[in-house]
């Protein structure tokens, strides 16, 4: 970034991250189409894993395209101010999505606005978490346990890609993506989570 130790770059970067990051598409997705309040129905979650609980395909990939471009739009701006402008992008894009202003904080668990960043960042390491997540997805039909495999295994891809700063931004959102997931991970323990496709 140009003049990398010059705050009001890195908090621009950080607040064009967030804003987009923020935008609830689950929410306004399924309220356009008439489903009502996605937070009402199955986990309560945003997301497109939730959203597939209705039973609407469309709206699921519609939720899944939106979340993971309003990661990948800011990254893309943010470039102009180089590698550390572009991973400050992602990492407010990806904290808006979790923790969105318009739904009082409450947002969802990031994992198509993770692909989406990646998407900006470095578009082999995304294609990478792809990977990993339709394995595991395909193996398990657990949505979240891929996501918390591919994430785990997204800052190790980073760093063989010689790119250490991007590695050490995915490592802080992979927390907080497991951290998001902790009740996925409770139940996947007893047995109890939900599978991909099933209605909640």
């Amino acid at each position: 970034m140009a003049d990398s130790e010059n705050w009001p770059y890195i908090f621009g970067a950080l607040l064009l991250g967030y804003l987009f990051g923020s935008i609830p598409f689950g929410v306004i997705i399924t309220r356009l189409a008439g489903v009502g309040d996605i937070r009402k129905v199955g986990s309560g979650n945003i997301g497109a894993t939730n959203v597939l609980r209705t039973g609407r395909k469309g709206l699921a990939a519609a939720t899944l395209v939106g979340d993971a471009l309003k990661g990948t739009v800011p990254v893309l701006i943010a470039w102009r101010w180089g590698v550390e402008g572009a991973s400050i992008a992602a990492m407010g894009a990806f904290l808006g999505h979790l923790f969105p202003v318009w739904l009082g904080f409450k947002g969802g668990k990031g994992v198509a606005t993770f692909i989406g960043v990646l998407i900006g960042l470095k578009f082999v390491a995304a294609l990478a978490f792809a990977a990993i997540w339709l394995s595991v997805a395909f193996l398990s039909r657990y949505s979240s346990l891929s996501a918390l495999i591919a994430s785990a295994v997204t800052p190790v891809v980073l760093w063989f890609l010689d790119e250490p700063r991007m590695a050490g931004v995915s490592i802080i959102l992979t927390a907080l993506l497991w951290w998001k997931h902790r009740e996925n991970i409770e139940r996947l323990l007893a047995g109890t989570e939900g599978k991909i496709g099933q209605k909640g």
